[in-house]
């Protein structure tokens, strides 16, 4: 693909041009003098670090000095009075859905779901729907310091194309549901559109494709089936909705007397390719069997809140050792794509669940966020942490104001005073696409219009 000719020119006049110095190796990129959070295997906290990158990798991480001593960037970033850290990993969203935000609100799941999202999408959503609220998604993660993200929507090549423009990485499944819906009238259809959807973006260096049968009670066991054969022969990830709600829970006893895990682990689906989405009404039995069969668990604290939909038992499942990472969901149920929000909220709900101020301290939500999210995703020897041979995914965010200072504890300022507006820079494969808050990968004011028009035919389609 080509990359468009305003995003070459930023980055060639941003590029800061210097002689080599004797004895010091080139790199294409320095951050020096932040407090780096690195996220390693020591989990290091560096006063005055600096990261080198070479490419698309990190080659160094260290104190300042000692970087300095060694590498001579072809362009340097100065960090001072900011935290530097690994990008965010949202593992669980669903893009497009930023131009329904707002759209039905203060509802139970089901009747969200039933009288308002389905027939808001089967009414609006068309592949330049998609490719508009996408661009939009990406504008709000990549300003709040996302580097990587999970979806599940429709016409997901569509969500891939404006992913991979604005410079992201994203892990993208197109949806498969046992009804029709805007791009497909079959599971079958959907099915072979995501087929072919995964031949186009599989080895891609920013997108991965996945294979997403929306839930358990959406599906039948035949395409739930299909859907795992379809991940398993192309060696790709598969992502679904379970234990979501306890009108989920009831419609999966009533119709198999079982439980969502129980039955999908029955049918074969569950591997450690696969990443389920919420898992609120996990019992200890479903626990036992997610940890067993190496699959993941995504959290959405806010989306759960908002929906009244419970809250899901992450202590228990990071006592069990089960992979757990955080998510948004879609801006329709959240209702934005903030990840320092929703590292504010799970930290804060949990303890007020179990009536323990220590349940899932600071640190703990700030791995969840990063490293947790790349082992949910399957990418965390790549992702995920600051350390040499990783991905070059960095954020660097602004702790040098009234919110930000004084700082004690870098983990708990981090989870509970920084916001996504604090964050000033973000490097995703080694390329910046944001610098000083502008973001150089897109089109803000015309992503902003596009967002106003649509909002016009949405309302228009469903007579308001």
């Amino acid at each position: 693909m080509r990359i468009r000719f305003s995003v070459v020119a930023c980055w060639i006049a941003l590029a800061v041009s210097t002689p080599p110095l004797p004895g010091k190796e080139r790199v294409d990129i320095l951050v020096t003098g932040g407090t780096v959070v690195t996220l390693d295997g020591t989990r290091r906290v560096l006063e005055d670090g600096a990261v080198a990158v070479r490419g698309e990798r990190i080659v160094m991480v260290g104190p300042t000095a000692q970087v300095a001593e060694t590498y001579q960037g072809k362009r340097t970033i100065d960090a001072r009075g900011k935290i530097v850290l690994p990008g965010l990993v949202n593992t669980h969203n669903h893009a497009p859905m930023t131009l329904l935000r707002g759209i039905a609100d203060d509802l139970a799941l089901m009747e969200w779901l039933q009288k308002y999202i389905f027939p808001a999408e089967a009414k609006n959503v068309t592949g330049d729907f998609v490719e508009k609220g996408t661009a939009l998604a990406c504008l709000e993660m990549i300003r709040s310091g996302t580097t990587t993200y999970a979806d599940m929507y429709y016409f997901e090549d569509r969500v891939a194309e404006a992913t991979f423009r604005a410079g992201m990485r994203g892990v993208l499944g197109e949806t498969v549901l046992q009804f029709p819906s805007p791009d497909s009238r079959t599971p079958e259809e959907a099915l072979a559109y995501t087929e072919k959807y995964i031949k186009r973006w599989k080895g891609n260096h920013l997108i991965t494709p996945v294979v997403a049968p929306h839930a358990p009670y959406t599906n039948t066991a035949e395409t739930l089936k299909a859907c795992k054969a379809l991940a398993d022969r192309y060696g790709v990830p598969l992502t679904i909705h379970v234990s979501e709600t306890r009108d989920e829970v009831r419609q999966i006893s009533e119709k198999y007397n079982t439980t969502s895990i129980k039955w999908l682990d029955g049918l074969g689906v569950l591997g450690p390719n696969v990443f389920v989405n919420h898992g609120v009404w996990l019992t200890e039995e479903d626990l036992a069997i997610v940890r067993k069969r190496g699959a993941g668990v995504t959290h959405n604290p806010e989306s759960n809140m908002k929906l009244a939909s419970g809250t899901a038992p992450v202590p228990r499942m990071l006592a069990l050792g089960i992979p757990v990472g955080l998510g948004t969901d879609g801006a329709a149920s959240n209702n934005n794509l903030d990840m320092f929000e929703v590292m504010d909220f799970a930290a804060k709900l949990h303890k007020l669940v179990t009536m323990d101020p220590a349940a899932l301290p600071a640190a703990t939500v700030l791995e969840l966020a990063t490293l947790g999210g790349a082992r949910v995703l399957g990418f965390d020897r790549e992702i995920g942490s600051l350390e040499a041979g990783k991905k070059a995914d960095l954020i660097l965010v602004d702790a040098d104001s009234a919110h930000g200072q004084p700082l004690y504890n870098v983990y708990s300022q981090l989870v509970y005073s920084l916001k996504g507006a604090d964050v000033s820079a973000s490097i995703i494969d080694g390329k910046v696409v944001m610098l000083d808050r502008r973001v150089l990968t897109l089109d803000e004011k015309r992503i902003l219009e596009d967002a106003r028009d649509m909002r016009k035919r949405v309302l228009a389609s469903l007579g308001r």
